[in-house]
């Protein structure tokens, strides 16, 4: 298995610190990351990007970096066709910017419920969306890794459920080990459930909120706040999905996607630390 951090982990010093794709990975190789995880909403001129992306390329061979998935925002749950076909636009845009940057791993979304809809009608246009991306997802041997992420798609059964449907050898699982606990469902019973569909993993942790602290944090389905910390700081057993990655064979990236309040230079390093002392650990008999 191999380590990146998702740009988007850094995305406080990004803000503070106006950093470009090209800072971020002047940051990996310092760091002596193996790769880098991308985000479509990164790039300085979206209009126009073949110029960054060569940049990007250079930078990349430069630092013996790889790309270990390029992410998209899309939502296939809009109300009209003409949306509908902008988001499966999206995608298909992203797996022809993925095939540029080395990778075959193109991070999808869902979508999430709004008032006009109802959960199977969002459920159907999310399978429909998909089917449509991967007729070019097969024919260019590139992953749609679905995020568990939102109501639609957040529990392990409806990740399961819907690449079921879909029904592609190239629609999979992006299995992100945090995200779980916004919808109060265990990220072990989820890694059970989901550990033959993987094909990209976030290496993510959340802690509860303590009584007195005043900080907001992210919401969960049940109206519980939870704070990002450093993987190993909170309630998910990484350790648990590391090994059992490694019974299954797994031998593609984990990217670290940190979403704390601490110093995210610092908090991403640390957490790079953490999980390749994971990765040397003698794994199987620990489960």
């Amino acid at each position: 298995m191999k380590i990146s951090v998702s740009m988007y982990s850094l995305a406080s010093t990004i803000k503070k610190e106006n950093w470009s794709v090209l800072d971020f990975i002047d940051y990996a190789k310092r760091i002596t990351l193996d790769g880098v995880e991308l985000l479509s909403f990164y790039w300085e001129n979206a209009e126009n990007m073949e110029q960054e992306i060569e940049l990007v390329k250079e930078a990349l061979k430069e630092s013996n970096l790889q790309v270990s998935a390029y992410d998209i925002s899309n939502n296939f749950v809009k109300d009209s066709k003409e949306e509908q076909d902008k988001e499966v636009r999206k995608v298909l845009d992203g797996i022809q910017v993925a095939k540029k940057l080395g990778t075959n791993i193109v991070r999808v979304f869902c979508g999430d419920l709004h008032e006009n809809l109802t959960f199977e009608n969002g459920a159907e246009l999310i399978v429909s969306g998909l089917k449509r991306c991967a007729e070019m997802a097969e024919k260019e041997r590139v992953y749609l890794a679905i995020e568990n992420h939102g109501l639609l798609a957040g529990k392990s059964s409806q990740i399961n459920n819907i690449i079921q449907e879909v029904n592609s050898p190239f629609v999979k699982s992006t299995f992100d080990t945090g995200n779980f606990l916004l919808v109060h469902e265990s990220p072990e019973e989820a890694f059970d459930q989901l550990k033959n569909e993987i094909v990209h993993v976030h290496f993510k942790d959340f802690r509860e909120k303590e009584q007195g602290e005043e900080l907001k944090g992210f919401l969960s389905t049940e109206g519980k706040e939870l704070f990002g910390v450093i993987p190993g700081d909170g309630k998910v057993n990484l350790e648990y999905i590391v090994n059992g990655l490694k019974e299954v064979k797994y031998d593609g990236w984990l990217s670290i996607e940190y979403e704390g309040l601490e110093d995210a230079k610092l908090a991403n390093e640390e957490a790079v630390n953490r999980l390749r002392k994971l990765l040397n650990e003698g794994g199987e008999n620990h489960r």
